[in-house]
């Protein structure tokens, strides 16, 4: 069995003690909930896993990879957000742009993963012109093909219909059923199998 282990991790963002002497681990087949109030640091810290911010202290590893080896780094996938999209491209040429930080390149399966979070027919319509949850679902299509054990997903149920988070929870259920781990946030509810809680 793999995990996460985070050990004495501080947060500071401004004059704002964040997080300080956080600990936890996460192992393979688990699902994290990170829950706290607006500024309480739950992107930071899911930021501060992913090696995009560095923490004040603290250290971070997977099966004792550090944080910012390549070892570790090839087996994250993080979702923010904000869609990171371009409106200029299709369904389609994003997710090509964003699998190929996983070097996935096969289309038939990028188009698999659009008809798998219900954008079937929507491969070749410009993102400008699809709805928020329809962006939201053209980021999250790459959970479809991701290869990476580690997902980092902040909100990814936000501008989703019960249908598109039913699709989402499932997906992750899978994941993590197959060896993979998953920590996200969220405001609603959620009823994920093996899933515990970290309050910031």
């Amino acid at each position: 069995m793999s995990s996460l282990d985070i050990n004495n991790l501080d947060c500071q963002r401004g004059y704002n003690q964040l997080f300080s002497n956080l600990s936890f681990q996460i192992n393979t087949g688990e699902v994290l909930r990170i829950t706290g109030a607006n500024g309480s640091g739950k992107t930071s810290l899911l930021k501060i896993l992913a090696g995009i911010n560095a923490s004040e202290q603290g250290q971070i590893s997977w099966n004792q990879h550090l944080v910012k080896t390549d070892e570790y780094q090839q087996e994250i996938f993080y979702l923010g957000h904000q869609a990171a999209l371009s409106f200029e491209l299709t369904s389609l040429e994003n997710l090509e742009y964003l699998s190929a930080l996983n070097k996935t390149t096969e289309q038939h399966q990028l188009i698999q993963a659009l008809a798998d979070i219900g954008l079937k027919g929507y491969e070749d319509e410009y993102c400008a012109n699809l709805s928020a949850g329809q962006k939201r679902r053209v980021i999250l299509a790459g959970l479809f093909v991701s290869k990476a054990k580690i997902w980092l997903l902040d909100e990814p149920f936000t501008a989703l219909d019960p249908a598109g988070v039913k699709i989402v929870e499932r997906k992750i259920t899978q994941h993590c059923k197959h060896g993979g781990l998953c920590l996200f946030t969220t405001h609603q509810d959620s009823a994920l199998a093996n899933q515990r809680t970290l309050a910031l």
